[in-house]
């Protein structure tokens, strides 16, 4: 008895696990689509990496010129209205300068004849009406290096919001052009994974020159997300 007992479970559970694998292969019939979203939006903000060079034959004579012709930059800056937390100092370097020509005297071997020293910032200008004249008042302040320009907006995220959405609806429309062409029916979403996007223009660098007014023309921002969803799909009428 005991027996047939132990027979009649081992019975049950194989049918159960027949049950959960004939329900788990209709699961396998799934649907991967990706969707994305761009959106243009004018700049908000422009952020300028600028700096000052300067030689000198001692490194400190070198530094103190830097020193001075930034302290003079920053200045001019600050009259113009950039708050002290839209400026970042980015980097400071002193490197050695050598002789171009092998000297006979030295056996051959080049020579320091003097220093150079750097400095660069970052700035942050906030309105774009006023960047040409921030840029036309720090060249005449003394800056000779302009490493860099980039656009973007003050609030990077709200735009990522924004379009996150669109692009899982993107997801989803295409995923039931799919499933129809397919004759299949859509079924519920199983995972999305975002894969992120790119937003504002690459930085263009250039060298700075001195002008009576420098044009700037701030475009166009694109941003763009992108995500992958996983749908099931189900044959009509069901299996």
């Amino acid at each position: 008895m005991k027996a047939k007992k132990i027979l009649a479970a081992a019975l049950m559970l194989s049918m159960s696990a027949g049950t959960l694998a004939a329900s788990g292969t209709a699961a396998l019939r799934q649907i991967t689509v990706n969707g994305e979203s761009t959106l243009q939006v004018a700049p908000e903000l422009a952020t300028i990496t600028l700096g000052v060079t300067e030689e000198a034959e001692e490194a400190a004579a070198a530094m103190a010129a830097v020193s001075d012709a930034m302290g003079a930059v920053i200045g001019r800056l600050k009259d113009g209205g950039i708050a002290a937390e839209d400026m970042q100092t980015r980097q400071i370097s002193m490197h050695p300068v050598w002789s171009q020509d092998r000297s006979y005297d030295s056996g051959g071997r080049r020579e320091i004849t003097g220093f150079q020293a750097s400095n660069s910032l970052m700035v942050r200008v906030r309105d774009l009406d006023r960047l040409g004249p921030v840029l036309d008042a720090v060249l005449m302040a003394g800056a000779n290096q302009f490493q860099g320009l980039s656009f973007g907006v003050a609030d990077p995220s709200a735009v990522t919001d924004q379009i996150r959405g669109e692009a899982v609806k993107d997801a989803i429309r295409k995923a039931q052009q799919l499933a129809d062409a397919a004759g299949m029916v859509l079924g519920p979403v199983r995972s999305i994974n975002e894969h992120g996007g790119g937003g504002g223009r690459p930085m263009m660098a250039m060298e700075m020159a001195r002008s009576d007014a420098m044009p700037i023309e701030a475009g166009e921002l694109t941003f763009s997300h992108n995500v992958s969803v996983v749908f099931d799909m189900t044959v009509p009428g069901g299996e």
